[in-house]
């Protein structure tokens, strides 16, 4: 069983406990870090955790094994590298860094410490994208053409102006840190690397300080194209499509599959849903059980991170944007 402690106990940092505690053989949570341990008492008590102000003393304490960030997207570098060199495995929350020199200076670190790194993308394990990327990996669908990538929702509904995260510093492209990032790890684990990017993002809704409206024109390597939405003030949507030489398919949520011919013919494939927080804590605990590094590979997590980055200077600048 690995022993963890979740550095950030707010209302995702809650869903994560949740989503192992009492249920997995693997994972379990015996720690939180939080900036005001009084008022985390009830969580505390709900799942058996020993609470703290001070993220220096779980990492010297060598009951814990790993620890779990879910905490502001800029404290993210500085906390993994902090937690390597304590020989802690690191479970981190997207985005990984806000930059890209932040994101090889941890991935550096990691490496250097011979600890286990996993980024919290989810969204791998949803079961319609799983057997996606099983039937392109199978040829199902021929030779990759593009991939069109829509992941929205109503946050800037729901964020308080004073909120961590409404703000252009820690939520840089609208929609990007939030959801974005998820589209493009999507992407690029089935694609390769994005080479290219061409981006809009504006404020449209004007109750906090962060983009509510971006896309982005995409290239991958090897010439796969795609583009990219995501708003933060809309109605959820889900949507991933992917077409080959010889047939397209297409993830809505979680648990469809749309799987097309040349001709037009539509199989539509339900699937049971999973508990997506569950299965990415245990593939970690799993990690590193066996030894395994990196659960994504350092250039993916270094590209997405890249994408982040592209996508703010873009808008910006009114110009393409090309990924070194």
């Amino acid at each position: 069983m690995l022993r963890a402690a979740i550095c950030g106990a707010g209302q995702w940092g809650t869903k994560l406990i949740a989503s192992v505690q009492g249920k997995s053989a693997t994972i379990g949570f015996v720690a939180a870090v939080t900036r005001d341990p009084a008022a985390k008492r009830p969580l505390a008590e709900r799942f058996g955790l020993a609470l703290t102000a001070d993220y220096a003393a779980v990492l010297a304490d060598p009951a814990i094994d790993a620890v779990v960030l879910a905490t502001p997207h800029s404290q993210h570098a500085a906390e993994i590298v902090a937690a390597a060199k304590a020989g802690k495995h690191v479970f981190v929350e997207k985005p990984f860094t806000l930059t890209v020199a932040d994101a090889h200076t941890a991935i550096a670190a990691c490496a250097a410490a011979g600890i286990t790194l996993q980024v919290g993308f989810n969204r791998r394990h949803a079961p319609a994208y799983v057997e996606m990327r099983r039937r392109i990996a199978a040829g199902e669908i021929g030779r990759l053409r593009h991939l069109e990538g829509q992941f929205s929702g109503p946050p800037s509904y729901q964020t308080a102006p004073g909120n961590w995260r409404s703000n252009q510093v820690e939520s840089p492209g609208g929609s990007m840190t939030a959801r974005g990032v998820h589209m493009v790890d999507s992407m690029v684990a089935i694609a390769g690397r994005v080479t290219t990017v061409f981006s809009f993002s504006e404020k449209l809704q004007h109750e906090i300080d962060v983009d509510d409206t971006t896309s982005a024109l995409l290239r991958f390597d090897g010439g796969v194209t795609g583009y990219l939405g995501t708003l933060h003030a809309a109605s959820p949507l889900y949507r991933l499509h992917v077409f080959g030489a010889e047939g397209a398919l297409e993830v809505r949520g979680e648990t469809e599959l749309f799987v097309s011919d040349l001709t037009g013919k539509t199989e539509r494939i339900a699937f049971e849903p999973v508990d997506k927080e569950r299965a990415v804590l245990e593939a970690f605990a799993d990690a590193v059980a066996a030894g395994d590094k990196f659960v994504i590979p350092p250039d993916e997590i270094v590209n997405n991170v890249a994408v982040l980055e592209a996508v703010t200077a873009s808008a910006r600048r009114g110009a393409m944007v090309a990924i070194g």
